[in-house]
């Protein structure tokens, strides 16, 4: 872990999405965070050592989800996959598809192996509730949101992105990000194609890596609007189907994510800076979410 020196910062922007305004001051207490997201090795151990059955994992139980499908009621998580070529952009099901058998193991389904191909990746797949599972056992914490952004700016405030105001410095793309035409052509000139290694990216001033692009992270905050309409980009934070066809998604199931995604694109989601925010219902697992994990400092 890394300690992130407190300070009071001016959180949000009033500059892209309605759900990052208004501006306003928040004072962080120094805390300790972890350097990199939680890599899949390491969450491994976690369920090696506990037993722990991830949301994405177990068999749903008909009556708390009423009117769902059924082939949604078995375990499974949310997929990207890209399109064949343009698509209209309003409709995420044509890139997003739930997908039986989908967890932190096999992150597409029956066939991949997170542990084989992407051991040291940001573990994926996981819901709000087994991020705080890992926390616990770790003896840690999720972050805040305002931890988060404070955190990700590394010291530097009044930039486009955490690192200045190009997408790229020096020629050295900063985050693992989309390049190219969502969602269906991405060059990889970044390096990679979906996840990367954690730090496979430059850290930021207080030595952190990743907290912009590759993985959303999930951080402790309950979502609340601080405008009356949200923004929705269905590439970032799709909705989990079960959810939207029981209608059960409720406000207070909804947690913050923070950092953006490897499927972040200028073109259709500028959300990996320091101040983009997006609601996510608790019980969502998906192949481009995961997690850090923070600690109170305690002076010696």
């Amino acid at each position: 872990m890394i300690q992130i020196p407190g300070g009071t910062f001016s959180m949000g922007s009033n500059d892209f999405y309605r759900e990052e305004q208004p501006v306003h001051q928040v004072e962080v207490s120094t805390f300790l965070l972890d350097r990199a997201p939680v890599t899949v090795e390491q969450f491994h151990r976690f369920v090696a050592d506990t037993g722990y059955v991830t949301v994405a994992e177990r068999a749903l139980n008909p009556s708390d989800y009423p009117g769902v499908r059924p082939e949604l009621l078995v375990p499974g998580a949310l997929v990207f996959t890209p399109t064949q070529g343009p698509v209209p952009l309003h409709d995420p099901t044509l890139w997003w598809s739930w997908v039986a058998g989908a967890s932190w193991r096999q992150t597409e389904g029956p066939g991949s192996d997170a542990l084989v191909d992407r051991s040291e990746h940001p573990v994926t797949q996981v819901s709000y509730e087994d991020a705080a599972a890992y926390a616990r056992w770790a003896g840690k914490r999720l972050p805040t949101e305002s931890e988060h952004e404070f955190a990700a700016h590394g010291g530097r405030e009044g930039t486009l992105y955490a690192w200045g105001d190009e997408r790229c410095l020096a020629g050295q793309h900063m985050a693992n990000t989309w390049l190219g035409r969502f969602p269906y052509e991405n060059s990889g000139l970044d390096g990679w194609v979906g996840t990367s290694p954690v730090g496979s990216f430059p850290a930021n001033e207080y030595g952190a890596v990743d907290l912009i692009g590759n993985v959303w992270e999930w951080t402790a905050d309950r979502w609340t609007a601080h405008q009356p309409v949200v923004t929705r980009t269905p590439c970032c934070t799709p909705d989990v189907p079960r959810n939207a066809d029981s209608g059960l998604a409720q406000p207070r199931d909804t947690f913050v994510v923070k950092g953006g995604s490897h499927l972040c694109s200028p073109e259709y989601c500028l959300r990996y800076r320091p101040a983009a925010r997006q609601p996510q219902e608790r019980d969502t697992a998906t192949s481009h979410m995961g997690f850090r994990c923070a600690q109170d400092f305690a002076a010696p």
